[in-house]
């Protein structure tokens, strides 16, 4: 089948970008029994689905015109979980809709929504945007909507699971009844499938089958890693692909940043692209990667779904996604259009059964190996550099001069050992990494502790030998860098920057203490002096490198033999001669010193001393010894201070006044009652009344004309 069915405009279009034959769900929406009816769509990512709905709505847009009218309300509305899905899906319409004479415009958050408005107010015949943002210009009425034709939701289930249905559904009621609604997915869960009934009619549901693996053109493989190793891992499979673009996947917005400064550090034109930089930090990363500018783009799972970049042959999961969705959508972004691609997933030995989860669920084929040695990366720079263009081409007029001269200087072997050195210098320095190996408990024995214990002729294992630490043995200088802990100073970091700028191993640096405000890094004295003169030179991250004077200066490291070590082990001894070891020797019992109490009288609880037991102290029976009655401190008979004032003139004058004394004024005779409204002193009693004066009383009224 070919694009014959299209519009004229669509398939020159087509024809221009060397489309011949359409993929399996661009030739679905295009039968005859699809034409004008709604459409529930579910193909694989990368299936060309924006290409697919852009052909699907073009009858509804042209009809049977070659050019469409002067644009003025949206006729078609393309709705997109993220900005980079959204912008993307522009620029398809744009080549897809170019000879039409149709205005795709975008409304994406994180841009200028005033822009947006003027450019809806200039008229559009297609408007692609991000949910959130098109129901906030449908509220503030500078979207119209009445005029809809066609409504997409590319990705459904992605905008879903992103919390969006509340947007959709308002999106969706918004526009005209008699407008074509068509879905597309990768999946179709119940959630999209009960979302195409409420807002559907009589809708086509389309499955596209992947074939018997998730993407046929993707092939996977599983390195096992160290848990610490996973970053040096990528660094090697990066060298190892050498992939014109390759993206990097990690699950959260720090990883991403470390990540991407590990790989500039190494020398990667590498950039970062996470939700939390703004639209035009994305767009900038995004155009770097299209330009060449940039090789590597580490992100988060925002660039997963309907990112389309040329030349993405390697996707690497630095970090296992969550479920085998995620991980087949991250994988979608290479072997895309027919071209072959590779998805990398680390696989720590933590990770080892949530991986291979993700793998059976998946229903793909992996290949599992170690991560890339430096010897591998060796070799396939040997045959790059053969095969380099540089040496290929024949040399220019312009050139011969400087041929010859060299020729008559130097000799080919110094001629060739030049090339080598400037090919490397382009070239990011390969790590040393190991292999866990999961699968050496299935080819070898488990070994216990106790089987490392007993040795050789008592059937026991030989311990394996530890790896040597590595880092100079003989005499060390130490340098001092203007960078410390309080400008985040971190020796992951350090160490590969050292290497680089110094031309140095891992195996030449020493010792690096971080402290507040500076560095101090130990150099093998060997190298120390040809490090100096290449590391002194400021580079683009502004660390200046100088030799510490001082005692400190020159300091001879101890070898390793010297170091003191444990204590001796004592001597094996079998099992049974261990159960029948006899029992240490027991401390002598007491057997008493002195005398036993002789004083007067027993003590409390004293005991007669008995020999037998051989107590330590005298033993003591019960008695009772009863303290000297001590008679009570004679007080007040009614407790505290008696009255020690006087009552003279018919007040008390002096001391304290007894409990119930009269509060002043004259005393009352013995058995008088308190005459009523009468005080004792200068003070009225409780409830007496004031009396009347003559006055008018409160609350009186005046009396009137009549009563006078």
């Amino acid at each position: 089948m070919s694009f014959i069915s299209t519009s004229a405009p669509l398939a020159r279009a087509l024809a221009d970008r060397n489309y011949s034959e359409p993929t399996p769900v661009q030739a679905a929406v295009l039968e005859e029994t699809a034409a004008g009816r709604d459409l529930l769509v579910s193909s694989q990512t990368g299936s060309g689905k924006t290409v697919a709905y852009g052909l699907a709505i073009g009858a509804d847009l042209l009809g049977e015109a070659e050019a469409l009218p002067r644009a003025e309300r949206p006729l078609a509305l393309i709705v997109a979980p993220t900005r980079e899905l959204a912008l993307q899906v522009q620029r398809e319409l744009n080549w897809l809709y170019k000879q039409t004479n149709a205005r795709v415009i975008s409304c994406v958050g994180g841009m200028d929504p005033r822009r947006e408005a003027a450019l809806l107010d200039e008229g559009a015949h297609i408007v692609v945007g991000t949910p959130g943002r098109l129901r906030d210009h449908i509220e503030r009425r500078r979207l119209d909507v009445s005029g809809l034709r066609a409504v997409v939701l590319d990705e459904a289930d992605e905008m879903l699971d992103l919390g969006f249905r509340d947007d959709l559904e308002f999106i969706l009621k918004s526009a005209p009844e008699e407008r074509r609604s068509l879905l597309f997915s990768a999946t179709l869960p119940k959630a999209i499938i009960a979302l195409a009934r409420s807002y559907q009619r009589d809708a086509l549901r389309i499955e596209v089958a992947g074939g018997e693996r998730g993407h046929a053109d993707i092939e996977y493989r599983a390195i096992r890693v160290f848990p610490k190793e996973a970053e040096l891992a990528v660094v090697n499979l990066l060298r190892f692909h050498d992939s014109p673009t390759a993206l990097v996947f990690c699950n959260t917005r720090n990883a991403v940043r470390h990540l991407e400064a590990i790989l500039l550090e190494r020398g990667f034109s590498a950039v970062a692209l996470s939700g939390e930089l703004s639209q035009s930090e994305r767009n900038s990363a995004l155009q770097a990667l299209r330009d060449g500018r940039a090789r590597v783009c580490v992100a988060t799972d925002v660039a997963a779904r309907g990112i389309d970049l040329p030349g993405l042959t390697l996707v690497i999961h630095a970090e296992l996604p969550n479920d085998p969705e995620v991980m087949q959508h991250r994988s979608g972004r290479t072997g895309r259009a027919g071209n072959k691609g590779t998805s990398v997933l680390l696989v720590p030995a933590s990770r080892r059964r949530k991986a291979e989860m993700l793998i059976s669920e998946a229903k793909i084929e992996v290949s599992w190996a170690g991560p890339p040695t430096q010897d591998e990366i060796r070799v396939l720079d040997e045959q790059r550099l053969l095969n380099d263009p540089l040496l290929s081409g024949e040399a220019s007029e312009d050139d011969a001069p400087m041929v010859a001269a060299l020729l008559a200087g130097r000799s080919t072997e110094e001629i060739a050992a030049a090339l080598v050195r400037v090919y490397r210098s382009r070239l990011p320095a390969s790590e040393e990494v190991g292999d866990p190996n999961f699968g050496r408990d299935e080819r070898r024995p488990v070994r216990s502790s106790e089987d490392y214990a007993r040795p050789r002729e008592h059937g026991g294992a030989e311990r394996p030998e530890r790896r040597e630490k590595s880092g100079p043995r003989g005499d060390t200088v130490w340098f001092r860098l203007n960078i410390g802990r309080k400008d985040g100073a971190d020796p992951r970091q350090l160490l590969p920057m050292l290497c680089r700028r110094g031309k140095i191993t891992r195996d030449e640096v020493g010792a690096i203490r971080i402290f507040d405000k500076e560095t101090k890094v130990e150099i093998d004295a060997e190298v120390a002096e040809r490090f100096y003169e290449l590391a002194k030179a400021v580079d683009r991250d502004k660390i200046i490198i100088e030799p510490v004077t001082g005692e400190d200066e020159r300091r001879p490291a101890k070898p390793f033999a010297e170091k003191a070590s444990h204590a001796p082990r004592a001597p094996y001894q079998p099992r049974e001669q261990r159960d029948e070891r006899s029992s240490a020797p027991t401390r002598k019992p007491y057997e008493g010193k002195g005398k036993p109490y002789e004083g007067k009288g027993k003590p409390f609880g004293a005991k007669p001393y008995d020999p037998a037991r051989r107590d330590r102290e005298p033993a003591y029976e019960e008695t009772a010894i009863l303290r000297p009655e001590r008679p009570f401190d004679k007080k007040a008979e009614h407790g505290g201070k008696p009255f020690a004032g006087k009552f003279k003139g018919g007040k008390f004058e002096g001391g304290k006044k007894p409990f119930g004394a009269p509060q002043g004024g004259e005393r009352p005779a013995a058995g008088d009652a308190r005459p009523a409204g009468k005080s004792f002193g200068d003070k009225k009693p409780f409830g007496a009344k004031k009396p009347f004066t003559g006055k008018k009383p409160f609350g009186a009224k005046k009396p009137r004309r009549d009563d006078r």
